[in-house]
């Protein structure tokens, strides 16, 4: 599976203007093959050029083993998209100048919602190690659309 290539989304941030605003994401599928569980995590850097010329989606997904017991309340998974989408913020980090990025996450703040079960540890983690304020679902649209898609073959 393809990683995403630093160097050329350094090339293309460069050629762009100083409106140009990037968004991270990240987005999992959880699924069972020989019934062992896997989950494939999507990460997406979205570059929208000059703040109103469309945008260029950058992506990349991995696959690990998924350990998560709570199919309603998926800790692991949920929390393995945070660290994905961190560790891509602390790559992406020396090329983006003065670039305004925000990261999206995944999750819905609504305790009906499985997802919630995380929220505070989340938001806490992007803050602390990208010192940004994440935002989530439904302002979240790096993760939920851009990612999604990415994951599901769409883009």
């Amino acid at each position: 599976m393809p990683r995403i290539n630093v160097d050329e989304i350094k090339q293309f941030v460069d050629a762009c203007g100083t409106g140009t605003k990037v968004y991270l994401g990240a987005d999992s599928i959880r699924y069972r093959e020989k019934g062992i569980w896997y989950a494939e995590y999507t990460v997406a850097v979205v570059i929208h050029i000059n703040g109103n010329n469309g945008c260029k989606i950058f992506g990349e997904i991995t696959r690990e083993r998924d350990y998560d017991h709570k199919l309603n309340k998926p800790a692991m998974r949920l929390m393995n998209e945070v660290y994905r989408v961190s560790e891509m913020f602390q790559r992406l980090a020396p090329v983006m100048g003065d670039f305004p990025v925000e990261v999206h996450l995944d999750i819905n703040p609504n305790e009906e919602h499985g997802s919630s079960c995380v929220i505070s540890q989340a938001i806490g983690y992007i803050r602390g190690t990208c010192n940004v304020i994440p935002l989530v679902k439904p302002r979240a649209f790096a993760a939920s659309y851009a990612a999604d898609r990415i994951a599901n073959g769409a883009l």
